[in-house]
């Protein structure tokens, strides 16, 4: 059983006190925490006075917390061992029995309704050309069975595919300077992993990716915040070439991770002149530049944002364009970084599946005819949920986006976080807005991605609405709800 010191929960909880009762906004955010895999199951809370201490609270207001957490079942006492946070049991005291409780990984509360829809994830279903690409790569493998199947590099032919596409997107690109991932978010941590040394600043964005953050710090790196903000009526919205120019100079990061086509999760696109002058700034400063293209090509009327020139390390992805489940990225670099990415692979894991990079060498060549289909279902999700939102919960400030998978919804108060707890009780499962900043901000903010189908995305408007009330009220959360659509 481990044991959560009280500045290491400080730092974890961030900015977490709101508009209402300070112990009602410190239970939700530790409940969040804990649903959201951020703090593991079985792990002691500080004493209460500890705590109180760490955050300028009464003893009273910590006390009164914990209380409010054993009654949602997310917190118990263990006779010598103090306060424990654990996900509540499943079972039928935990749902009806003729429920089935969702499971999804390390953000699931087995005490939630069944999950009507997950917002958690910004993707969408597999593109139709998966499946034709799937009993075509069948086919190709026979010719890689007489070899050991440990694909460091990757597979030729995707590595060539990749490299094709940035070719004729004004990038010259060889098959050597690609090294295929498992995904980006694996590409991010080994470049993490293979750059960074302990102590390292690491420029990101705030909010942003969040996987990203939590590659930086495990790799040692300490986050350097830069703003992004969503577009609005007469604002843009994006990131600040004062605020960049100056965090590069002040802190002359290592390393700068950036998401400028329809950044996750504000939707925003950088501008060409702001991306020469970021690849200016990068060199400059002796900052190594990555550039997570993922969202790239998610604009809803074709709009592909530009390249960023120079020595700059591309990340990118098909879990958005053709499908999550294929778990294939890659990294574009010079060639001797990529050698030495894969170096640095080898005692984590010993390379790609074959199988699937065969199925997206496939599917690569012919993406240019699947993107109008896949931008065009995304504007219509997109504006089923903008239009469901603005009828149901009118305060709600929805911005505008021209692209990506998300929106990045500001709440008229700081509840973001009771907010999810709430929704989780009614089936709907979402990330509240601290989870895609630096140090907790965002409680004002919750990101909705419109990958599911219209009626889901309306369905889930309409339980959202009920918890914020729930949310807002500060009602006290029944383990179950009997819920009707």
């Amino acid at each position: 059983m481990s044991t959560l010191s009280a500045s290491a929960l400080r730092h974890l909880l961030g900015e977490w006190r709101g508009d209402g009762p300070a112990l009602r906004a410190l239970a939700d955010r530790i409940a969040l925490l804990l649903l959201d895999g951020r703090i593991p199951s079985g792990t002691r809370l500080p004493a209460e006075r500890e705590l109180a201490a760490a955050l300028s609270v009464s003893r009273t207001t910590v006390a009164a917390a914990y209380a409010r957490l054993r009654e949602q079942h997310h917190l118990h006492s263990v006779r010598g061992s103090g306060s424990v946070l654990t996900l509540p049991p499943t079972g039928p005291a935990a749902a009806p029995p003729h429920r089935t409780t969702p499971t999804t990984g390390p953000t699931a509360d087995p005490t939630a309704a069944p999950a009507v829809v997950d917002l958690t994830r910004a993707v969408l279903p597999a593109a139709p050309v998966v499946a034709d690409a799937v009993e075509a790569a069948a086919a190709d493998l026979r010719a890689h069975l007489p070899g050991d199947g440990y694909e460091l590099l990757g597979v030729p032919a995707l590595r060539q595919a990749v490299a094709d596409r940035y070719t004729a997107r004004g990038l010259p690109t060889t098959a050597e300077e690609v090294l295929v991932t498992l995904g980006a978010q694996h590409a991010v941590g080994l470049l993490c992993r293979a750059t960074l040394r302990p102590g390292d600043r690491v420029l990101v964005e705030s909010p942003g990716y969040p996987h990203a953050l939590d590659a930086a710090r495990a790799a040692g790196g300490r986050p350097v915040a830069v703003p992004v903000t969503a577009a609005t009526a007469g604002d843009p919205g994006g990131w600040d070439e004062t605020v960049l120019d100056d965090a590069f100079t002040r802190t002359r990061p290592s390393l700068a991770y950036l998401m400028p086509g329809f950044q996750n999760p504000t939707g925003a696109v950088m501008p060409a002149a702001l991306r020469r002058r970021v690849v200016e700034l990068a060199r400059r400063h002796g900052t190594r530049l990555v550039v997570d293209e993922t969202t790239n090509e998610l604009g809803f009327h074709g709009d592909v944002p530009p390249p960023f020139p120079g020595d700059v390390l591309h990340v990118g992805s098909v879990a958005k364009t053709l499908w999550g489940g294929l778990r294939i990225g890659w990294v574009r670099a010079d060639a001797r970084t990529v050698r030495h990415l894969a170096a640095h692979r080898a005692p984590w894991e010993l390379g790609t599946p074959v199988l699937e990079q065969l199925v997206v060498a496939r599917c690569l060549p012919r993406l240019d005819d699947v993107l109008p289909g896949r931008r065009a279902e995304l504007r219509r999700r997109h504006d089923a949920l903008a239009a469901e939102l603005a009828a149901t919960v009118p305060e709600w400030d929805v911005p505008r986006v021209d692209g990506g998978l998300a929106l990045w919804v500001q709440l008229p108060a700081a509840l973001s976080s009771a907010l999810a707890v709430a929704a989780r009780r009614y089936g709907v499962l979402l990330t509240a807005g601290p989870r895609f900043g630096v140090d907790g901000a965002f409680e004002r903010h919750l990101r909705i991605p419109f990958g599911a189908d219209a009626p889901a995305l309306r369905s889930a408007v309409h339980l959202l609405a009920r918890a914020w009330q729930d949310a807002g009220a500060g009602a006290p959360l029944p383990r179950s709800f009997e819920v009707l659509v």
